[in-house]
């Protein structure tokens, strides 16, 4: 028997190493303007941190994937310490952990590393920072800095090109540059890619009387724009794309997901228990903020105190467990442990509507070749959601699943072509047809 092999620790160029080198004070820099130095010196911190670590990671990626001729290749994933729950992963969720229970409970604690953000925020919205602009505009940054991670490392896929390049664009047109355009009109600071039932208050009667009300014109623009996405967008562009059109190219969510998180996806658990929890937890998501909502509209036409406490005490558990809980601290902090598209898997009322369209309405699937699948295993390691996709690819059969995201990672890591993600007419969508070889042997032939 031959020895186990020892898995070394890869062997880094020298750009890398610059990249790295780089990278870290730009990250110390943060960090000491956040124990203080920041609101005393707020854009030289700001700029010099930021500068380090964009050019430190744009060094660090180029000379990993732009060095190599195209391709994935996804070397020690499955034992290097960052993304197979190793330390570096476990310490890296913590401090992940960490940063969204301080800015939802206790922001003081940031009170000078959001006074880095400062200068930002007078310069696009007229007025000094505060803890949300600080997170859009991390959340942003990261999306830019890791998305341009991502077109590097698929480069050979134009449809990962096109899909990284749409969510680059969304977080930044949609949700950090038109808000901040907004406020900066003193008009009401929406980011106009989240909408009912993920914005959860989009639809609420006092939101909606406050748009109605105010005397800026752009609200009433705001309002009808929810209201269209949310009762027409949504079923028809559905239909036409399944809720890839939104869960992979414009929800911030899902983008920081597939930037961010590319590192953790093939950590989601792909066990039929995980599949069950699922499927109770994310429609259970999506009926609270269908009960809460009309609980709301029925207080607000009729009144009753009964109706009234109901109501605040649904907004109160839905915005502190659902919305800070589970969409930040667990759907995000825990990528390095449970995979990334926690949220959008388990718990996001807006990816529950959209499967449901998907399911049984769309002209999306997934088509497998079965014939020429070699059970590599590779579409189902990666699948962030994680879906079982060889056994569907084994078969033979279309892949048409609430919960697929049309990410297309499963297609782009398949060595064989053996997955093809298209749209098609309804009908023989859901194709059931085991291989003709299987069929041999079923009829004794």
């Amino acid at each position: 028997m031959s020895p186990p092999q020892k898995h070394t620790q890869p062997v880094r160029s020298r750009s890398q190493r610059i990249g790295l080198l780089l990278f870290f004070p730009g990250f110390i820099i943060a960090l000491i303007g956040a124990l203080g130095a920041g609101s005393i010196y707020p854009k030289l911190f700001f700029l010099a941190s930021l500068c380090f670590i964009t050019i430190g990671s744009f060094l660090y990626f180029s000379a990993a994937y732009l060095s190599a001729p195209a391709g994935i290749r996804n070397n020690r994933i499955m034992f290097a310490s960052l993304s197979s729950r190793g330390s570096i992963g476990v310490i890296i969720a913590l401090f992940f952990i960490a940063f969204y229970i301080l800015m939802y409970w206790f922001p003081f604690y940031l009170e000078h590393f959001i006074a880095m953000f400062h200068p930002l925020s007078r310069m696009l919205r007229g007025k000094p920072a505060e803890q949300y602009f600080m997170y859009g505009s991390l959340y942003t940054f990261t999306i830019i800095i890791m998305g341009a991670r991502a077109l590097m490392k698929y480069r050979h896929s134009r449809y990962q090109i096109v899909r990284t390049c749409a969510v680059i664009f969304s977080q930044f047109v949609f949700a950090f540059l038109i808000p901040s355009i907004l406020a900066a009109f003193n008009e009401p600071e929406k980011y106009v890619n989240y909408f009912w039932p993920l914005s959860y208050k989009d639809l609420f009667p006092s939101n909606v009387n406050y748009l109605l009300n105010f005397e800026g014109a752009i609200s009433k623009f705001l309002l009808a724009w929810t209201i269209l996405l949310t009762f027409a967008g949504t079923p028809v562009l559905t239909f036409f794309f399944g809720k890839r059109w939104y869960c992979s190219w414009i929800c911030g969510c899902g983008g920081l997901a597939n930037t961010l998180g590319d590192p953790w996806r093939q950590l989601s658990s792909k066990t039929l228990a995980s599949w069950k929890i699922e499927r109770y937890s994310i429609y259970s998501v999506l009926s609270l903020i269908v009960i809460t909502t009309a609980i709301l509209w029925l207080n607000h036409l009729f009144g009753g105190e009964l109706l009234g406490q109901l109501s605040g005490g649904f907004i109160r558990f839905y915005g502190f467990a659902i919305g800070m809980i589970f969409a930040g601290v667990i759907g995000t902090g825990l990528y390095p442990i449970f995979g990334t598209r926690v949220w959008c898997r388990f718990g996001c009322p807006q990816a529950a509507l959209l499967g449901i369209i998907q399911r049984f309405f769309s002209r999306f699937r997934i088509t497998t070749n079965g014939a020429q699948c070699m059970s590599c295993g590779n579409c189902s390691t990666y699948c962030e959601m994680g879906i079982d996709v060889r056994w569907y690819a084994q078969r033979g059969q279309n892949i048409v699943r609430a919960s697929c995201v049309g990410c297309g990672m499963c297609s782009a890591v398949c060595p064989r072509g053996v997955l093809n993600l298209e749209n098609g007419p309804l009908a023989g969508r859901i194709k059931s047809d085991a291989l003709p070889l299987i069929k041999s042997f079923k009829s004794g032939i």
